[in-house]
């Protein structure tokens, strides 16, 4: 019956294993069909050992296999006969799973033993299992690269949906901006908040946040205030650019925040902050940093969350500057755009950070939050002065002590290694790996329940986790105010939009 002699192949192990397990199911095919209608888990007859829809199933793959192979080889008929069987299969499983009853030995023994029969063609064809494994790696090899290739598209329209503005928030920036143009009293409203001595008074409670999202930056106003046990001691200083700088001062101006103060400053005011003083500045105006931002080109070896031009939008890096953009205070809580506030924030001013000049969570319960994972160690300047093992900690949310920082001078260090990596071979891009730089040793670990994050990645926060949480964090893509946000956690920021703003109806919600 067999061509050659030796060990059998996978078909022919497969096709004795059919006629025993036919022998064996025989004998029981009477208690089989004893079995009750009701309460029949498909799932479990499919992967029981004694049942005929695990042999099927598994006779549907192999066929499945062969298929591929005949056409290869353009025996067109002998895939015709296969995937007619495997049709066959298909009907008498989901029949099966329909009436909920088990495949009986008459309905599955004509499919069977039909599939053994070509399967015994295959093998006259040559269609051994050398052939049958080179080609089925060959597949396999070719959809594993379809798949990377999708995941990586996946990623990069993910990146790009994530850095677009939205039209309810461009239409809201518009609408602001031209209240602002039209409302001379706004503008001296503003003008007379710009010389408030509160602004320096280090007996209020400090915050600042640098963002041109004018919504996520009234999100995180107000629900510092509305948490807050004395919100009129609390001042907020805000940075924005140019181009929403007046969109800013109309929204923050027009709602009310419980009397806190708030001053809005436009990034330009900084004569300071130029190519001279900052790497950063320097490295916006270099033609191969723009190209690799901006140009058409895209090295489908970097991750695309790498090549996100915010890590070279000023704004994102002002965080390096507080001291020189405050000179006068003292302490001040730091704030990302993308964060809500839970818990009454007034105590992380109290704290002791020992002499530290960051207060921040730690991120190193996972492994991958490690030193080693955001620098480059194989580099000596690396390798020799820092611990791959240190935790690394979470941006977002952070109370410095500017006394301390001023001390340190940690703008300088900043720049010191934002200068020796010019080349990008010490730490791919961002704000926290040069921070690790800056801040190391420097940085006083907190309570984790200051600072949640995740929530624009992860969709299985513990609920407990959040609830307990004084800020809670939507670092990754699926930002709150976007159409991809993790709609489990939308609300938790919806709730701090101020709803009866007609703009807000007219823009956002509309």
């Amino acid at each position: 019956m067999f061509h050659h002699v030796g060990p059998l192949c996978t078909s022919c192990n497969v096709i004795l294993l059919s006629k025993l397990f036919f022998e064996i199911n025989s004998e029981k095919s009477a208690r089989t069909e004893q079995v009750a209608r009701e309460g029949l888990n498909f799932t479990e007859e499919i992967l029981s050992a004694t049942s005929f829809s695990r042999q099927l199933a598994e006779q549907m793959t192999l066929a499945k296999a062969y298929v591929i192979i005949a056409k290869e080889h353009n025996n067109l008929h002998l895939a015709w006969e296969l995937s007619k069987k495997i049709r066959s299969c298909q009907l008498l499983l989901s029949k099966a799973a329909m009436r909920g009853e088990p495949i009986t030995l008459d309905e599955a023994e004509p499919i069977i033993s039909s599939l053994s029969s070509l399967f015994f063609k295959a093998q006259d064809v040559h269609y051994d299992i050398a052939t049958t494994i080179m080609t089925m790696r060959s597949h396999i090899q070719a959809l594993e690269e379809r798949a990377n290739a999708a995941t990586v598209q996946s990623t990069l329209f993910g990146q790009l949906a994530a850095e677009s503005l939205p039209k309810s928030l461009h239409c809201l920036k518009v609408k602001l901006t031209v209240d602002w143009l039209k409302s001379m009293p706004l503008q001296d409203l503003a003008a007379e908040r710009k010389n408030s001595m509160r602004l320096v008074d280090n007996n209020l409670y400090h915050f600042c946040i640098f963002s041109d999202n004018v919504l996520a930056t009234s999100v995180v106003v107000n629900s510092t205030v509305v948490n807050a046990d004395h919100p009129k001691q609390m001042v907020f200083h805000i940075v924005t650019n140019g181009v929403t700088y007046g969109a800013m001062q109309a929204w923050l101006l027009s709602n009310d925040f419980k009397g806190s103060t708030i001053e809005v400053q436009h990034i330009e005011e900084f004569s300071w902050l130029n190519a001279s003083y900052a790497p950063i500045v320097k490295q916006l105006f270099d033609a191969e940093s723009r190209a690799y931002y901006f140009g058409e080109y895209q090295d489908m070896r970097v991750e695309p969350k790498l090549r996100n031009p915010k890590y070279l939008s000023l704004l994102n890096h002002l965080r390096f500057y507080i001291p020189e953009i405050y000179p006068q205070l003292e302490k001040i809580v730091f704030l990302d755009d993308d964060v809500v506030v839970q818990k009454d924030l007034t105590p992380l001013f109290s704290l002791d950070l020992h002499g530290n000049v960051n207060g921040a969570v730690e991120t190193c319960l996972e492994a991958y939050h490690r030193y080693y994972k955001y620098l480059n160690f194989s580099n000596p300047i690396i390798g020799s002065k820092f611990d791959p093992q240190a935790c690394g900690w979470a941006f977002g949310m952070n109370v410095f002590d500017l006394i301390a920082w001023r001390k340190a001078n940690v703008t300088a260090r900043y720049h010191y290694w934002q200068q020796q990596n010019a080349d990008q071979t010490l730490w791919k891009l961002g704000t926290l790996p040069p921070a690790l730089l800056a801040f190391y040793g420097l940085t006083e670990p907190l309570d984790r329940r200051w600072h949640v994050l995740g929530l624009g990645y992860d969709m299985n926060i513990d609920n407990r986790l959040i609830e307990s949480a004084a800020v809670i964090h939507f670092n990754g893509n699926m930002k709150p105010w976007l159409r991809l946000a993790i709609s489990r956690y939308k609300p938790l920021w919806e709730r701090y939009i101020n709803q009866s703003h007609p703009y807000v109806d007219d823009c956002v919600t509309s």
